[in-house]
């Protein structure tokens, strides 16, 4: 059974960036409700119990087609919400950039962080809909921004997400209505780029 991933912090940590009604809502409801329903898809296949959620999304095409879009949709917001929150931090935990190899690698692939940072922006304001922009890794550690629709996940791609940003409204409707820009430009000032630098294998 999958369970929610405690929180690493209070709900209102990211104050006043990201506000603790909008958080405790995203976390205690949205993302536990993706946990729920996907643990009810998979009791209908007792054989994918036993499975990371690596092996579930890593492979969607040889999950029985009875729970597929349930696992893609369920499975990928409980991963993608698991990744988000500790992405984040409160005050003591951050700094403006990412640092050594992740740092270096983001300027060998887009000029540097002020313009990845500017790409991947963009990316996140142009998606259209729900979704999430990311930056992600491939196999040979090469860097690229994407964005997915729903609750897709980038390892359903065959990539290795280091950094992702929520961009359903859910996220940020309380404090910014459907002023998405002033989110993402917000949502800059809280990136754990201490977390998101540890995922990145070279």
């Amino acid at each position: 059974m999958f369970e929610l991933p405690k929180l690493p912090y209070a709900y209102d940590a990211l104050e006043p960036f990201i506000d603790a009604k909008t958080m405790e809502i995203h976390y205690a409801k949205h993302h536990q409700t993706y946990v729920t329903k996907l643990n009810e898809a998979l009791d209908k296949m007792p054989a994918l119990k036993n499975k990371t959620l690596l092996e579930l999304l890593g492979n969607l095409s040889a999950i029985p087609e009875e729970v597929r879009n349930a696992v893609r949709n369920h499975g990928g917001g409980h991963h993608n919400h698991s990744l988000f929150w500790t992405s984040m931090s409160g005050p003591s935990g951050r700094i403006s950039e990412p640092a050594g190899q992740l740092a270096k690698a983001i300027t060998e692939n887009f000029g540097g962080f002020t313009k990845f940072r500017d790409n991947f922006t963009d990316a996140a304001a142009k998606l259209f809909g729900s979704g999430w922009a990311w930056l992600v890794s491939d196999q040979s550690g090469k860097l690229t921004i994407i964005t997915t629709p729903n609750q897709d996940s980038p390892l359903s791609q065959g990539l290795e997400p280091l950094l992702g940003l929520d961009v359903w409204e859910h996220a940020y409707y309380l404090k910014y209505q459907n002023r998405r820009p002033d989110y993402i430009a917000a949502w800059w000032n809280v990136v754990n780029w201490s977390d998101v630098s540890g995922r990145f294998k070279v």
